[in-house]
């Protein structure tokens, strides 16, 4: 183990022991849960702005978090880190055999490792991701003992349009899945007509309808397994959509103040004719 990890592992060891800090020794599993959340998304916002050094600080603290969960398993006899370090490097293992489960004899007829490295090498994006995908679900298998679903093991802690993508991809895993792009086109345009016949409803009575809720939910599961099928990262793709509402948003808001206008005075169609001018000069 390096100098700097086992350094880690002695502070995170001396926050929780007799005279280390009173709130690191209160924390458990549930209450340091969102903080663990919330570093995996600052690692992911210094990768979308590509700023590297924010990204180093940020992956520490993402690995304090796993240090900091792996001190309270060993503190309570399940686990330490060691054991987390050596499950994952097992796991990458088994899930690579192309890679690490060579044959006996190499095609260079030596050994079996330039047979790997060339097997390896055949093996595309697809297939790789296919064959980690037939593994996990062995996995899952084996452990409900013949009593698994093809949608067990989708955290319910994922972001819900993250695992609206996952459940669609299990569930075409087993054949339940549009063949072709253009149907989950298709049924997205379905759910839309489907939420303005409730909104329409709705609109009849004073209290808030259930069904529009229902049929909104709806609808977004569909544009993430459209998103899916067409092979898009939906979590992505609606960052990117956030990111380029702010920044047109702000756009309007500075061409509103150029012009000596109070942007929140303005009725619809102006500011309309402002993000249009936004949108032409991108």
């Amino acid at each position: 183990m390096s100098e700097p990890l086992e350094r880690l592992l002695s502070i995170m060891a001396r926050l929780r022991g007799p005279g280390g800090c009173p709130w690191d020794r209160v924390q458990t599993f549930a209450s340091i849960a969102p903080f663990t959340l919330e570093e995996a998304y600052e690692v992911a916002d210094a990768i979308e702005r590509q700023d590297m050094a924010h990204l180093k600080d940020e992956l520490g603290d993402l690995l304090f978090q796993v240090v900091f969960h792996s001190q309270l398993a060993r503190e309570a006899g399940h686990f330490d880190f060691d054991a987390v370090a050596a499950a994952i490097g097992d796991k990458l293992a088994r899930r690579h055999p192309h890679v690490f489960t060579p044959p006996a004899v190499g095609i260079d007829g030596t050994d079996g490792t330039a047979g790997a490295a060339n097997r390896a090498g055949d093996f595309g994006v697809d297939q790789q991701s296919a064959v980690w995908e037939d593994i996990k679900a062995a996995e899952r298998a084996a452990a409900a003992r013949g009593r698994s679903s093809a949608l067990d093991g989708v955290p319910l802690a994922l972001p819900s349009l993250m695992r609206a993508v996952k459940l669609s991809k299990r569930a075409a895993r087993v054949g339940f899945d549009f063949a072709r792009a253009a149907e989950t086109a298709d049924k997205v345009a379905e759910e839309l007509a489907e939420v303005r016949e409730a909104a329409a409803a709705a609109s009849l009575r004073s209290t808030p309808s259930a069904a529009v809720f229902e049929e909104l939910g709806d609808l977004l599961f569909a544009a993430a397994n459209l998103a899916r099928k067409l092979d898009v990262d939906a979590e992505a793709a609606l960052r990117a959509a956030n990111i380029k509402f702010e920044r047109r948003f702000h756009g309007m808001e500075r061409l509103a103040a150029e012009r000596g206008l109070a942007f929140e005075a303005l009725d619809l169609v102006a500011q309309e004719s402002l993000w249009q001018e936004v949108k032409r000069a991108e």
